[in-house]
């Protein structure tokens, strides 16, 4: 068994990666150290803790940890961790949301141009992010019109040049109509357009203009001309600041009660090509340089675009190991610079500035979604907290039933609850909707500082009149008033309205449709994978679970020895005793039961 105290006096004073575990073995956070006895250590010791982290540690059933040489290893190694397993307790990236790039295969003989929302390491060159995928397109478009280059994503040779060709599109390279020196002087002066090195451009068109000129070669010097008038357009399109520097990534970050918002503003050559945002729930109290922290580890670890410098508002803790891995995997010198004035700092309160409002403008449309509810509900007060539940078997067997929250219109997946049913046996939905509720308001009403919290606003049934009706036999068995309103789906298992004690079903926004959409399939989801969890795990039992002193890990080093539950019957003592874990009286208890 593992004792934390006892563990927590082997630690070495190295830099490493520590991994903390719970009951079930998964791994709930990742962090690294300078020095792993002094980090890790501190988790278990009386300090001035927050509740994020109070929770993470009450959950902590055992740790491990990894050993390396200094703290820029240990920094990549906690990157790695963190992306594949992704850890409930860490900063993720949760945002699904993707922006284009427009994307130069530099590596191809002819490359091409086109947009694309993956950013791989193959060399490839990157621009963006681009906030508004139309100006994207814009830019393709413009590229595409102003340039001759390949229109085809897959290039082959060909006996003939296609359309493009013809209509002064393409120098149709597929036939050798172009070689690879004249073809790459486009493409480069199409990453200089891309970077914003504009000026260098126009400087060269006015050279090419006045040979033109000079030849009396009137068309193309018009031609000329009319490139270098769109692409000043361009340019001045993209012109928000003088900043001398290129390639910055300026952080901003804003607070509420509910979330934290991070707003990451591009700046590539004086001109500002982009923007992003992401919300991060629940890290409410965490300091903030712990936060962009870790944001900067997710946002870059596997972002090929990198900037020169980021720009943040404070000094962070381990900026100097950020720096190293940035610079490593950049391939040249990237920093991280908090500005004290002039118009860097200026940049860094417009990205703050433009988070908070990001965050306020989510908050308002939340907030318009419970004034919507509360009408169209009659409710008296706001339905801030809002729990739903879905029961989930087949045919009677392996019955659970699943819980989510909705807290001021966010759906907290931290807050879901998994149930077995317990008292009833056969196929009865309704009873097991009254037995999961009953259980339910029974643990806020004897301990409403539990993990539950408070009763919630109102209840939303996972289905018709006859769930609603089990639901409200259920609150009816204590002193309280919830009230409770079904969510139907229609013949296609989508849900179609909300439904009240009467069957009346209420006419509701989209906008508030869709959420309560969100909300059915996240509540279904968790119950049928709890189900699913279950069904797996009776059908990997074997008779070794009956074995006392046999957990998980004795369980699979026995099969992965013997490779099966007979195997493992016709092993001798000595055979049984060669297996990590298993000692002499563990081999004979195995012997006696496994006769």
């Amino acid at each position: 068994m593992f004792n934390i105290e006892e563990e927590l006096k082997k630690l070495p004073a190295k830099p490493g990666v520590y991994i903390m575990h719970d009951k079930d073995d998964n791994i709930i956070y990742v962090g690294k150290a300078v020095v792993l006895k002094n980090r890790v250590r501190s988790y278990f010791r009386k300090t001035n803790k927050t509740e994020r982290i109070k929770k993470m540690v009450s959950l902590i059933d055992h740790f491990e940890y990894i050993v390396v040489d200094n703290e820029a290893e240990a920094l990549i190694l906690e990157c790695n961790l963190i992306k594949k397993n992704r850890p409930k307790f860490n900063v993720l990236l949760k945002d699904d949301k993707t922006y284009p790039y427009i994307k130069i295969d530099v590596k191809s003989e002819f490359p091409n141009v086109f947009i694309t929302r993956r950013l791989v390491k193959d060399g490839s060159k990157y621009f963006g992010p681009y906030a508004n995928p139309g100006s994207a397109k814009e830019m393709l478009d413009f590229i595409k019109k102003k340039y001759m280059i390949r229109q085809c994503r897959t290039f082959k040779s060909n006996t003939r040049p296609c359309l493009n060709y013809h209509i002064k599109r393409c120098m149709a390279p597929c036939v050798g109509l172009v070689s690879k020196e004249e073809y790459r002087k486009q493409i480069d002066e199409i990453i200089d357009l891309l970077e914003g090195k504009t000026d260098k451009i126009v400087k060269d068109l006015n050279k090419q203009i006045k040979e033109a000129s000079g030849k009396l070669d009137f068309e193309k010097a018009a031609y000329l001309r009319d490139k270098k008038i769109a692409i000043e357009r361009v340019s001045e399109k993209q012109k928000v600041s003088n900043m001398s520097e290129n390639n910055i990534d300026v952080i901003g970050i804003a607070k509420s009660e509910l979330q934290v918002c991070i707003e990451i503003f591009f700046v590539r050559s004086s001109k500002m090509i982009g923007r992003e945002h992401y919300f991060f729930p629940e890290l409410v109290d965490m300091d903030n340089k712990e936060i962009i922290s870790g944001f900067i580890k997710q946002y870059y670890l596997d972002n090929p675009n990198l900037p020169n410098k980021i720009m943040v508002r404070e000094e962070l803790e381990d900026k100097e190991a950020l720096e190293k891995w940035l610079s490593t995997t950049a391939e040249r010198k990237v920093e991280i610079k908090s500005p004290k004035k002039g118009e860097k700092l200026r940049f860094v309160e417009m990205a703050e500035l433009n988070s908070k409002v990001t965050l306020e403008n989510k908050e308002k449309d939340k907030t318009e979604i419970l004034l919507e509810l509360k009408e169209v509900l009659g409710l008296e007060n706001m339905p801030r907290k809002i729990e739903t539940y879905d029961i989930s078997n087949i045919s009677g067997e392996f019955m659970v039933a699943g819980m989510c929250v909705m807290q001021d219109g966010v759906i907290k997946k931290n807050l879901s609850r998994r149930f077995k049913i317990k008292g009833v046996f056969g196929q009865d939905d309704p009873k097991c909707m009254e037995e999961v509720v009953t259980r339910r308001l029974k643990h806020s009403i004897e301990n409403p500082k539990g993990g539950f919290g408070k009763l919630p606003d109102v209840i939303f049934a996972d289905g018709g009149i006859t769930q609603i009706r089990a639901t409200k036999k259920a609150i009816a068995k204590y002193n309280v008033n919830i009230p409770v309103f079904g969510m139907v789906k229609n013949d296609k298992h989508q849900t179609r309205a909300l439904m009240d004690e009467n069957r009346k079903e209420l006419k509701i926004s989209e906008n508030l449709m869709n959420l309560i959409t969100m909300f059915q399939d996240t509540v279904h989801d968790t119950a049928i994978s709890y189900h699913r969890k279950l069904r797996d795990k009776q059908m990997s039992k074997s008779e070794l679970d009956d074995i006392p002193g046999i957990g998980e890990v004795k369980k699979k080093a026995l099969l992965k020895e013997f490779g099966s539950v007979e195997n493992i019957k016709k092993a001798g003592m000595e055979e049984l005793t060669k297996v990590s874990g298993i000692n002499k009286n563990l081999a004979n208890e195995i012997k006696k039961k496994m006769k």
